[in-house]
């Protein structure tokens, strides 16, 4: 039997941060909404990253722009709906270590201030006060902006989508999409629902989704793993929260309970994990001493759907009414809002705050380098 209705104007596939806000807008919106998840809620990107919201995207203002109207409307969301998502702010603290880095932030500052971030070049002796565990001597100055916060993934997820259901859309897990035919019918094994749109937002299958559609999406995965690190050394322990410190090296750190998370991306292709362990443990020891030494445990794994510019797609297909939200390279949090609303008002036909252009798949698949 059909578990699905025989047709609605949008069926969104994919069930995480970017599709929930998707199908919470176009349902407040009055836009008729389907949305398809291949497995659990929140069960892809947006359960693999470092829990954090932040404004300030180095040398991209346009990602820093959707992250600042992101931002306030997860502050609007939480206050008109009463569901508590977990924002605690922590700021964002991105270390510098050569004279370059420091020109390109204030070759770059006032673009990013025109976004709406509120971000400042502090010394280094400044970056050791606002993180405690930073050796000042191995940096120049940073970059700081306090206005990042800390989140619950799953509980933005579960309020967007407890907000679209409210708003009447119809949401299925553990319903993979099968096939999606020419007509804008769309197979599941639990039926088939014809839409007049499709939203492809399905984070690391993105790619193969809109291959269904003959759309290409230039979308590829990217594994990451978390580690935990306990502060057990004597004295390093912080008596408050630390700011999200990013290190040029990727490395970033962030108050994880009584422990700390440790982020680096992957092994290289030629490394062995061990190896890769190793070199995290090199970075972590250097930048911030306390740590040195520590142990370092696997944390949690998972995939990240990555553009090849590190910027996200967010457009329409100029051939069929297929539109796309994938490709966020780990920022998805930051930008599911706003993404959403863009996407909204596609479908809508409105003009949307800001000129979306640039983030379509046009500036990669044309040869055009973009800005991420």
């Amino acid at each position: 039997m059909n578990q699905l209705p025989e047709r609605t104007d949008v069926v969104v596939i994919g069930g995480g941060v970017i599709g929930n806000s998707v199908a919470c807008q176009l349902a407040e919106a009055g836009v008729g909404t389907v949305l398809l998840e291949r497995g659990a809620l929140g069960s892809g990107s947006s359960g693999t990253t470092a829990g954090v919201v932040r404004t300030y995207f180095p040398g991209n203002p346009l990602i820093s722009s959707l992250a600042v109207r992101s931002l306030a409307a997860y502050h609007a969301f939480a206050e008109r709906t009463g569901c508590d998502l977990g924002l605690r702010r922590i700021g964002l603290l991105v270390l510098f270590t050569d004279e370059q880095q420091v020109q390109d932030f204030r070759d770059t500052r006032a673009a990013q201030q025109a976004a709406g971030v509120d971000v400042e070049l502090v010394t280094a002796a400044e970056a050791a006060r606002l993180n405690p565990l930073v050796d000042e001597r191995t940096i120049l100055a940073a970059a700081w902006s306090p206005e990042a916060y800390a989140c619950d993934p799953a509980a933005i997820v579960r309020g967007y989508a407890t907000a679209a259901q409210q708003a009447g859309a119809i949401l299925r897990t553990e319903t993979p999409v099968t096939g999606i035919d020419p007509d804008g019918r769309v197979h599941t094994p639990a039926g088939s629902v014809r839409a007049d749109t499709i939203v492809c937002a399905a984070g690391p299958w993105a790619a193969t989704v809109a291959a269904m559609a003959d759309v290409r999406l230039p979308v590829t995965t990217y594994p990451v793993d978390m580690l935990l690190t306990d502060t057990d050394t004597p004295g390093s322990a912080p008596h408050k929260a630390l700011p999200m410190t990013i290190h040029p090296s990727s490395l970033r750190i962030r108050n994880w309970g009584d422990r700390i998370l440790v982020g680096m991306g992957r092994p290289a292709p030629d490394e062995t994990r061990q190896s890769w362990l190793q070199r995290v443990s090199h970075h972590l020891g250097t930048t911030f001493p306390a740590l040195a030494g520590n142990s370092i445990e696997h944390g949690w794994s998972g995939d990240l759907d990555v553009s090849p510019d590190g910027m996200a797609f967010i457009g329409r297909d100029p051939s069929r009414p297929f539109l796309y939200a994938a490709g966020f390279s780990g920022q998805g949090l930051c930008q599911a809002p706003a993404a959403g609303e863009i996407i909204r008002n596609l479908v809508l036909g409105k003009e949307s705050w800001t000129d979306t252009a640039g983030l379509s798949t046009a500036r990669c698949l044309s040869g055009s380098a973009g800005t991420g």
